[in-house]
């Protein structure tokens, strides 16, 4: 291979990769972890109406929960995603065929306080632990071939043979932790037509033009480590100040 060709395949290559890179890190999924991951967390005890914050908590159900298309289970939110595999001569895409999320009401329990998301400008990522795909030699799931059906798509092509699908989905079930940001205001449950028996609940609103962030992914439901090193700074600073 001459060295100009050389040249141009690694210029090429790079740029595939800053576009990866790239596209990786501006995707919903990333902003959404790294906004969490980097925001101030409050429990729910020491959180003050009027600061915007996250908070950490487990989902509990207020109205009759859902059923998630694709699994069956319970959940207050869920999101499915169903693609299919379309070739044409040598080249083949995944193209987007059902892309669905749905919530009913369910609050936010941090020991004995609650928290409530009263805001519809909401960006959310839910853990797709739920995936399934079919082709020539697999069989869609009972489940999955009723959504398909429910939407009007035909999970076999010519001669009955199965369509290439690839099937995901996410919920937030009963008890699962879950990190929210938002800013936080203290109302009598009545006033957001919850049932009294939760008392004051904190009301999770969006900011501005600062949406609500959700996700129930590990990584932002987990304290941040502190950086020692500057702990130890700062206190080493506190006690020079009452030095006499």
């Amino acid at each position: 291979m001459e060295p100009i060709e050389i040249l141009i395949f690694t210029a090429i290559a790079i740029l595939a990769i800053v576009v990866i890179a790239l596209f990786i890190f501006f995707s919903k999924k990333a902003i959404i972890k790294r906004k969490l991951k980097k925001s101030e967390l409050k429990r729910l005890s020491r959180f003050r109406s009027g600061e915007t914050a996250k908070i950490v908590g487990k989902v509990e159900f207020v109205d009759p929960p859902l059923k998630a298309p694709l699994t069956h289970r319970k959940c207050s939110h869920y999101h499915v995603k169903i693609e299919e595999k379309k070739t044409s001569g040598n080249n083949s895409r995944w193209v987007t065929l059902v892309k669905e999320e749905k919530q009913v009401r369910y609050l936010i329990k941090d020991g004995i306080k609650y928290a409530y998301i009263n805001d519809s400008f909401l960006k959310s990522y839910i853990v797709q632990d739920a995936k399934y795909s079919s082709g020539f030699w697999t069989d869609p799931t009972e489940n999955v071939e009723h959504f398909l059906s429910s939407k009007g798509i035909d999970p076999t092509g010519f001669f009955g043979f199965n369509k290439t699908f690839r099937c995901k989905e996410g919920i937030l079930e009963e008890n699962e932790e879950i990190a929210v940001y938002g800013h936080g205001e203290w109302k009598d449950a009545a006033e957001l037509a919850l049932p009294a028996k939760y008392g004051k609940v904190l009301e999770i609103t969006a900011t501005g033009e600062e949406a609500i962030y959700l996700s129930d992914d590990p990584d932002t439901t987990e304290e941040q480590p502190q950086n020692h090193s500057t702990n130890r700074r700062t206190e080493n600073a506190r006690k020079g100040r009452y030095r006499k």
